[in-house]
């Protein structure tokens, strides 16, 4: 869950259901084969579900659990803080060169 990609996932499923290709496209960067590896790991966490429909082509939708829910707010307002206080961040470890 606190892998980079595993944050991006959870803030990208905030806003709703997505399909797999939905999710690359929302997640600038991320291979398939990792995209992949996320969803599974964030699944058997229990924090996403995944529903696959028998359909031709297959139709596979994820979506957060009520507990991926919770993590997803708190891994957002951390994500939003971390955004604001960049500058703040960035002039700290200047200083400490």
């Amino acid at each position: 869950m606190t892998s980079r990609w595993g944050v991006l996932v959870l803030i990208a499923l905030q806003n709703g259901t997505h399909r797999f290709g939905e999710l690359r496209r929302l997640i600038g960067g991320v291979s398939e084969r990792m995209l992949a590896q996320t969803l599974q790991w964030l699944e058997s966490d229990g924090l996403v579900d995944r529903i696959a429909f028998h359909v031709v082509p297959p139709h596979v939708e994820y979506s957060l659990t009520p507990l991926g829910q919770e993590a997803a707010e708190k891994v957002s307002a951390l994500a939003d803080w971390i955004e604001i206080r960049l500058p703040s961040i960035l002039e700290a470890k200047r200083e400490k060169i």
